[in-house]
């Protein structure tokens, strides 16, 4: 059954289950997911996923849940997962995932702006302390258990409309609080639409995913695949530490397209390139998004794998992406950056600058404005930020259209191509993740002893860039003793996600700042890196395995 049949089939979908069950129509005995049971992998046909489904959206049937009653999940990328996730669009239930690692005080927090329904797990969750008046289930192979029934509700809705939310996926945020970006099922058929005009994979494909369940980035891979009648292959996170397990585990899957942050291949690279190089002929794609690529570990995977097309993705939580653009192969040698080239079939990326007037001239700066049919609808009960972000068309105000003014600043190349400068604000990303720097500061200056902080990414030369918190204390605490970096770290991860934690801590007299009077970070980055030069760096582990750096299996220890 060839691409060309799946896209036809694509165009009376109207919402997410539809578009990504169409498979269960057209090839229903043909694997849609496969994953490892126990050390070997199986697979789920499209018929047994959309049995799964079918199974999951009767016993969520039976809740009495009315549409638009909110169900957060909380699992990893699995089989069950994505049936419980189309379970819950088939009754109108927007899904907000979370991950099994997710810190109590941050779900509470994300429990408290959603106020959902019903909370689901997956069967070897171990999440406790769920909020009474929110009813509790869990799923696996033999379907959904529910433990505690949800507060009884009243229907009013019958029809599940495109523009009905489809999810809820939080990301961080400047406030301090998480932010929750609320995609339509019209937004993300849209997306799905204009990404599969690319051609990235087609129904003989295997895609590995390697983004956990919350991160958008896990639906666009899950989207990418069954949206072309082909496979998805999550990969389990924990190989993620061990570059043989993973390499094992693409060999083991018949893995032909691998998706993931550029931090995934790091440890690969470093530890396991000539496994990777024995599946040169097997994996035909790359597809990479959430940070840059250095440019000299984009040519040893090139090296490593000669046949494999790979792809830059380029875009945000707020339209899951917007552009997909060839990498060049072999990668010039004056080439300094890669492009973000330009918007996927049906959006557009244009230039403005800070007084709203257009940027066409090449070499000069302006801030991205995404018009696209695929925008999310609103951040959840933050009506001001979603002011902030959907704006009327700066080039024509007077039509009423929005777009979404993304806070990315780039440059027009020779031939229209966007290249990526900066953030206009303080927004970066980690392995992937985008992280509000605002969120850590606002964390650590709880902290007993803390008078002010600045949180800064550092680059460094082939390695992930590090997260580091330069710290003022109060007169009290300079006259305490040492300051405690270990236990302003442990204090962190409370409430932040491991990415998240700080891994170097510099105490200083005052922080730096820019005639203006704002933080210089600029400055904080060389007193970071003196003090590395100098052997002065106070580096912080952090103890959950999300944020520990992947290595080397060799010793075969778990």
């Amino acid at each position: 059954m060839g691409r060309e049949i799946f896209m036809r089939g694509h165009n009376w979908t109207e919402r997410l289950h539809e578009f990504l069950l169409l498979g269960a129509k057209l090839t229903p005995e043909k694997p849609a997911v496969v994953e490892y049971q126990g050390n070997e992998t199986g697979f789920l046909s499209y018929r047994q996923l959309q049995d799964r489904v079918v199974g999951y959206a009767k016993t969520l049937d039976e809740l009495g849940l009315d549409v638009g009653d909110r169900v957060i999940l909380e699992a990893d990328t699995s089989a069950s997962s994505i049936a419980a996730f189309l379970a819950c669009s088939s009754r109108g239930l927007p899904f907000v995932p979370v991950s099994p690692e997710t810190p109590a005080k941050r779900l509470q927090s994300i429990l408290d702006t959603i106020r959902p329904s019903f909370y689901l797990q997956a069967d070897d969750g171990r999440r406790d302390g769920i909020p009474e008046q929110v009813g509790t289930g869990r799923f696996g192979g033999s379907g959904v258990t529910i433990e505690r029934a949800a507060a009884p509700r009243v229907r009013h809705r019958r029809e599940i409309v495109g523009a009905d939310p489809a999810y809820v996926v939080f990301t961080s945020g400047t406030t301090g609080r998480p932010k929750g970006v609320v995609m339509s099922h019209r937004g993300i058929l849209a997306f799905y639409r204009g990404m599969l005009q690319h051609g990235i994979v087609g129904p003989e494909s295997r895609v590995a995913t390697t983004a956990p369940l919350q991160f958008d980035f896990s639906l666009l891979d899950i989207g990418l695949a069954l949206g072309s009648g082909a496979t998805i292959a999550p990969v389990p996170r924990s190989l993620l530490r061990w570059p043989r397990r993973f390499v094992k585990f693409l060999r083991d899957a018949e893995v032909t397209q691998v998706n993931g942050a550029p931090s995934i291949w790091r440890p690969v690279l470093r530890h396991e390139p000539a496994q990777l190089a024995e599946l040169g002929e097997q994996i035909r794609g790359v597809l990479y998004s959430g940070e840059s690529f250095p440019l000299p570990e984009l040519r040893h995977l090139q090296e490593l794998l000669p046949e494999a097309r790979i792809v830059n993705c380029y875009g945000s939580t707020e339209s899951i992406a917007c552009s997909f653009t060839d990498v060049p192969r072999p990668l010039p040698e004056d080439m300094e950056r890669m492009s973000i080239g330009f918007a996927h079939p049906g959006a557009e990326m244009t230039l403005f600058d800070d007084d709203g007037a257009p940027v066409t001239e090449p070499g000069a700066d302006g801030q991205i404005h995404l018009r696209s049919s695929s925008l999310f609808t609103a951040y959840w009960g933050d009506p001001a930020a979603t002011d902030q972000a959907l704006v009327l068309d700066p080039g024509a105000p007077e039509s009423g259209q929005t777009v979404f003014r993304t806070g990315d600043i780039a440059t027009r190349g020779e031939n229209g191509e966007l290249y990526l400068v900066g953030r206009a604000d303080s927004m970066v990303k980690i392995r992937g993740n985008r992280v509000e720097l605002g969120e850590v500061e606002r964390k650590a200056a709880e902290f007993a002893g803390v008078a002010s902080v600045s949180a800064v990414l550092i680059p460094k030369e082939g390695a992930d860039p590090v997260l580091a918190l330069f710290v003022v204390l109060t007169p009290e605490a300079q006259k305490g003793g040492p300051f405690d970096e270990m236990g302003l770290c442990a204090f962190c991860m409370e409430d932040l996600p491991g990415y998240m934690a700080p891994q170097e801590i510099h105490v200083l007299d005052e922080l730096p700042v820019t005639p203006n009077g704002k933080i210089d970070r600029p400055a904080l980055r060389e007193i970071s890196e003196a003090a590395a030069g100098a052997g002065r760096v106070t580096a912080v582990k952090p103890a959950s395995a999300e944020a520990a750096a992947p290595t080397s299996d060799r010793s075969g220890r778990p």
